[in-house]
């Protein structure tokens, strides 16, 4: 496993919701750590927990419905679950920042991005009107936005879908955050636009020697930008390792299935494999392996037990196919 300081780290963490059918596991148990300077992919299909993760380490759950009922999250030496709003202001949006899914439902439509730009930093520093606005014209520039002097006093509608994501980054990145997470950046903008953002994303990380975590469904933008990849599924990490190792030598039944998914340039006529069945809601999930109805390889103990997580020399991988004899990672079906 990789070595060096941690930025973030994630402790069996347990978030659940309160509805009408009861308590709903929306995040059940995971581990996460994000090294200084790596960005590190959380993949997974829509519905595996993937943000509802993100939004507990921001400390942006929907109250009082959600809470993290259990676990820790650890920023350098700040363990946030145990921080009250007005603490958690000092480090969102200065310390760590967030880009979201949508930016167009992100931007408030009645502001300015200006005025929303400016905001970060009149919370956190002591800069003048006149030295903020300098200072947003110029983010605005590094993150290749034409016109610069006149965007910032336009609104998010009358910019395109690219130009409000790069808005969205300038804003994460005014305060130079330790942490950057990242939501699904891409998702709604087309092919060459997704390209020039994860560029970009990839240039600003490394010139402030950013830390990253990726959340995404798109295993060709983890290739492209990830360290490291953590595996979720319903509610659970299912697998991590280093990018090379996922892309190579996949174990776990699900990730080997999602490369499954990914269309290949050489076998253009061949339909898309897709992995049957979908993401069990988090109130109906079977007694065994969560992946077990879906996955080619299940066998009887797979229906009846869920899997720990197991340790596999640099990986982890949390399947009954790998169990542990004598500290020996064992096959029973490959």
């Amino acid at each position: 496993m990789r070595t060096g300081r941690s930025v973030l780290e994630v402790r069996n963490l347990k978030t659940h919701f309160s509805t009408a059918r009861g308590t709903v596991k929306a995040v059940d148990g995971i581990d996460l750590q994000v090294y200084e300077g790596e960005t590190l992919g959380l993949v997974g299909e829509s519905g595996c927990g993937k943000s509802v993760t993100s939004l507990s380490i921001m400390g942006l759950l929907p109250r009082p419905m959600a809470r993290v009922a259990d676990g820790e999250i650890w920023f350098q030496q700040t363990e946030l679950t145990r921080l009250g709003e007005k603490e958690m202001r000092k480090i969102r949006g200065n310390e760590i920042a967030m880009i979201f899914q949508e930016p167009m439902t992100s931007l408030n439509p009645v502001f300015t991005i200006g005025q929303q730009l400016s905001e970060p930093l009149r919370q956190h520093t002591s800069l003048g009107k006149r030295e903020i606005r300098q200072r947003v014209i110029e983010m605005l520039r590094q993150v290749g936005i034409p016109r610069a002097e006149q965007v910032i006093d336009e609104y998010p509608h009358q910019l395109s879908g690219g130009m409000r994501q790069r808005a969205m980054i300038s804003l994460a990145m005014l305060c130079q955050p330790k942490l950057l997470i990242a939501d699904e950046p891409t998702t709604a903008l087309d092919v060459t636009i997704q390209a020039q953002i994860l560029e970009l994303m990839k240039t600003i990380k490394e010139k402030h020697n950013m830390s990253m975590l990726l959340i995404t469904h798109d295993l060709g933008v983890v290739a492209e930008m990830c360290d490291r990849v953590a595996v979720m599924y319903a509610g659970q990490v299912v697998e991590s390792a280093d990018v090379r190792t996922i892309f190579n030598d996949a174990r776990h039944p699900y990730t080997r299935g999602l490369l499954a998914s990914m269309p290949n340039a050489n076998q253009r006529k061949q339909e898309l494999y897709s992995i049957p069945g979908s993401v069990p809601r988090p109130d109906e999930l079977p007694a065994g392996c969560p992946f077990a109805p879906r996955c080619p390889q299940a066998f009887s103990k797979c229906l009846a037990e869920r899997p720990p997580l197991i340790e596999l020399g640099c990986r982890s991988c949390r399947c009954w196919l790998y169990e542990c004899a004598e500290g020996e990672a064992v096959g029973h079906v490959l």
